[in-house]
């Protein structure tokens, strides 16, 4: 929970102090004005505040809570409206007794008694200043439970990027593992360079992916590493065409959003087909937005169905479902295409703060 954003609509002590001190001054100058006697206006203030203050917290305090909160709308009526009637009698007596003998002068004429109206006008008044203090209180409780729920969702939308960034298929890096062990066992010297790849691809997972967005350089690096990775372990049979034009400097992307594609190209694609196998990919940055292409072929034809399933399965949803948490709909675009041979993704996305 934000912090901050709890005490801008938390009420406090002095809040109370301020407001009501406000309202007090601003009440006793228009009565004073009103009646040309401002010695009156702060007396009948000073009786009348104690009223409307402990109307308006009982009402928000202990009313509200107990009974309109729990739909309890009958009892809730009656014992506000009881409240007021009550109080209206205190401050009949009391105007009477210690400030004037004509009470309610600026009714249509002053009383010493009693009367229907008077109480009516009173009643009114005071559920106009219960009303006016409550609908202050209900807005900021709106505001300040609007907030928690906002970061509420904010949090839960966190952790499910976070839980989505960090999906990239494991089977790689077993792949990658046996890879290097096989490569050991040969001496080979491609060990050395397969395990810096390694190496720097999972550093790059690890702590470069925990930020909203990543410098798109960043991102093709990771791509980089990840596609020499694959080359070692496909050797010859793998011919990967990667182009890049336009200015990619000062540019910024959701990290390893691109790299589940090119995943998924070499999981559904590429690990499927025996032969040599080509793989296109292609970034152009035009203005904001960057427009990515990525091609590799369709698997073998008796599995041809069941993997163009699984090429729109768990690796395409994860993206399109960090897209949608993301970024705003008019900020990206994406099309998946397919033909007899090979399978396309195209991603138009806007790529500047």
């Amino acid at each position: 929970m934000n912090i901050k954003s709890n005490r801008l609509y938390r009420i406090s002590f002095w809040h109370h102090i301020i407001f009501w001190s406000v309202y007090f001054l601003f009440n006793t100058f228009r009565w004073g004005s009103y009646f040309d006697d401002y010695l009156y206006s702060l007396k009948t203030n000073l009786l009348g505040f104690p009223i409307h203050i402990a109307l308006c917290y009982f009402n928000i305090y202990f009313l509200m809570p107990k009974f309109l909160f729990k739909k309890k709308y009958v009892p809730f009526v009656i014992l506000i409206l009881s409240a007021i009637f009550l109080m209206v009698l205190a401050k009949f007596n009391l105007t009477y007794f210690l400030i004037s003998s004509e009470v309610w002068p600026e009714g249509p004429n002053p009383i010493n008694n009693l009367t229907l109206n008077y109480v009516i006008d009173m009643m009114i008044g005071e559920l106009y200043v219960i009303t006016f203090v409550t609908a202050i209180k209900v807005t900021l409780d709106f505001l300040k439970e609007h907030k928690r729920v906002a970061d509420l969702e904010k949090a839960q939308l966190e952790t499910e990027l976070l839980f989505l960034k960090s999906q990239i298929s494991p089977h790689f890096f077993f792949n990658t593992l046996n890879n290097i062990h096989s490569l050991a066992l040969e001496k080979s010297n491609k060990t050395s360079k397969i395990i810096l790849r390694l190496s720097e691809l999972m550093r790059y997972l690890l702590y470069e992916t925990k930020s909203e967005r990543q410098s798109l350089e960043n991102e093709i690096m990771c791509i980089q590493n990840y596609l020499d990775l694959e080359k070692i372990r496909h050797d010859d049979l793998l011919k990967v065409q990667m182009c890049i034009s336009g200015d990619i400097h000062d540019k910024t992307i959701a990290p390893i959003l691109l790299l589940t594609f090119v995943e998924n190209a070499f999981k559904h694609g590429v690990s499927k087909n025996i032969g040599l196998v080509n793989v296109d990919i292609e970034f152009v940055v035009e203005g904001d937005f960057l427009y990515f292409t990525i091609t590799n072929p369709l698997p073998s034809a008796h599995t041809l169905t069941h993997e163009l399933n699984q090429s729109s399965g768990i690796g395409l949803e994860n993206v399109k479902k960090r897209l949608s948490l993301g970024y705003d709909k008019e900020d990206y675009e994406l099309t998946i295409k397919s033909d007899a041979e090979t399978f396309t993704i195209h991603l138009k996305i806007k790529v500047t703060a």
